[in-house]
């Protein structure tokens, strides 16, 4: 269950919190097709399952970028917010990819914000560290700092 907050004055009481992990996703051939559709990437480790079943994992991966957008949708079983004007994403830092997601594997996101700082506008920036868990492995998907300002209602 989500962590629920309220206000620039509740969010600035985030720093160092452990926001826990969401649910696993499985990661399907269609999802990575449509991700191929929407990002114009068709690189054939992705989308063309014959050959990958013969490339170096034995079938098709996921768009390293397709599982850092997940971010997104599992950051929000972790975390709500209500009460501010406006939440922006701000960016990433510090982006890697140190395990391959082959199809028909399963991720989750390990969240934890690991900074909270006053921005323009009376805004605050929050640094969350995302690690993506892809089960059953000792490495993770894909490891990341995002970064979310948060500015009061007007």
């Amino acid at each position: 269950m989500a962590l629920t907050v309220h206000g620039m004055a509740e969010i600035a009481q985030l720093a160092g919190r452990d926001l826990g992990r969401s649910r696993w996703r499985e990661v399907t051939q269609e999802l990575v097709d449509a991700f191929a559709d929407v990002s114009g990437d068709y690189q054939w480790i992705h989308t063309d399952t014959e050959r990958a079943a013969r490339g170096p994992y034995g079938r098709t991966i996921a768009h390293g970028y397709m599982i850092l957008s997940w971010g997104v949708p599992l950051f929000s079983e972790l975390l709500r917010v209500s009460g501010v004007g406006m939440a922006l994403n701000y960016g990433t830092d510090r982006v890697r990819f140190p395990a391959p997601v082959p199809v028909g594997s399963r991720v989750r996101l390990h969240a934890e914000v690991s900074g909270i700082r006053q921005v323009s506008r009376g805004g605050i920036a929050m640094t969350r560290a995302f690690t993506f868990e892809l089960e059953g492995s000792e490495k993770p998907a894909c490891v990341a700092q995002s970064l979310t300002h948060f500015y009061p209602a007007t």
